[in-house]
């Protein structure tokens, strides 16, 4: 089966004003469009075709760049839209902040390493809190690479995801990506990421 892309959960102004709605259909439908066509492209007529997305990427040190790189956009965005929603943001509760208060002190501290996590990922890539060996953690990684990934320096299983590349936030906040990290606050869904989490651990 080839992959497609996911229908987003809401429509492209959702998440006004935060993310407008034009980064979002021309992120959507066009950026994320290309890793699709293009992972499908690279694994035609192979037996990777066989393969979940997920296990493409635990192995992907066994496939070439244009796996890693169209498959990971793949799976990266597709974590990206469902960790967003509408009338969102606000703070985890539950096991989710119980954790994070555990790693990181508090929720307020968190969002700090967050940021500076999106902040200093030099030129594109991705920051993200995972669950290794069922405890928190918090990296970044460049281009479409993922925790996922045998290649990964920080291994571990994805429940954030922030995209840190400048089609994500150049339209509305042009170089001023700490805005842009600022903002995203205001749209993750918390059910979500905690979801993630309890499946994770």
């Amino acid at each position: 089966m080839a992959f497609e892309l996911p229908q987003l959960p809401y429509a492209y102004n959702a998440l006004e004003p935060h993310i407008d709605a034009q980064t979002m259909e021309i992120h959507h439908s066009k950026h994320h469009q290309a890793y699709v066509t293009n992972v499908n492209a690279a694994i035609a007529g192979s037996d990777t075709e066989k393969l979940s997305i997920e296990e493409i990427c635990k192995n992907i040190s066994n496939y070439p760049m244009a796996i890693r790189n169209n498959g990971g956009g793949h799976y990266n965005h597709s974590l990206f839209w469902s960790i967003m929603a509408p009338n969102a943001g606000g703070e985890p509760s539950g096991d989710l902040a119980a954790a994070i208060n555990t790693a990181f002190g508090s929720f307020a501290e968190f969002k700090t390493l967050f940021a500076a996590a999106g902040t200093t990922r030099f030129g594109s890539g991705w920051a993200w809190l995972i669950v290794a060996d069922g405890k928190l953690a918090l990296c970044s990684t460049p281009n479409q690479d993922n925790p996922l990934m045998d290649i990964a320096e920080v291994k571990g299983t994805p429940i954030l995801a922030m995209d840190v590349w400048e089609h994500a936030y150049y339209l509305k906040y042009q170089n001023k990506r700490p805005d842009y990290i600022a903002a995203f606050w205001s749209v993750v869904n918390w059910a979500e990421v905690s979801k993630r989490f309890n499946e994770a651990k």
